[in-house]
């Protein structure tokens, strides 16, 4: 079975940090463009962070843009998703995402998908 595994989720005081961490099972990630999106409660899913197969660009939503981190490493066949100065508002379930092309989208353009990982940020 094809599917993407996301962890790392949990509870953070506002200003905390938290790193997610998406691997698959069943495939690899190999010049698959890999985004991360967030659904809050009562809210439409939002793309957060996106990386190019290549992992050479990256995309970010406005609201995230110099507080989180998009990383991958192909050796690990993973993706990371690094998110500092965390706010309220972050929370949410944090999907991961790949498609077979390997361009960088913000888009619900992606055919593989994870079960999604919480994260609570709230003091």
């Amino acid at each position: 079975q094809l599917q993407l595994v996301e962890s790392g989720g949990g509870l953070v005081q506002p200003g905390g940090s938290l790193r997610l961490s998406c691997a698959p099972s069943g495939f690899t990630l190999d010049y698959k463009a890999v985004g991360w999106f967030r659904q809050a409660p009562g809210k439409e899913r939002e793309g957060v962070s996106c990386i190019t197969g290549s992992g050479s660009n990256t995309t970010y939503v406005d609201s995230v843009r110099g507080r989180f981190t998009i990383s991958r490493d192909n050796a690990e066949n993973s993706v990371y998703l690094q998110m500092n100065s965390l706010k309220p508002e972050d929370t949410g379930i944090y999907y991961c995402a790949a498609r077979a092309s390997a361009s960088c989208v913000l888009s619900k353009a992606y055919g593989y998908w994870g079960q999604g990982t919480r994260v609570t940020v709230s003091s």
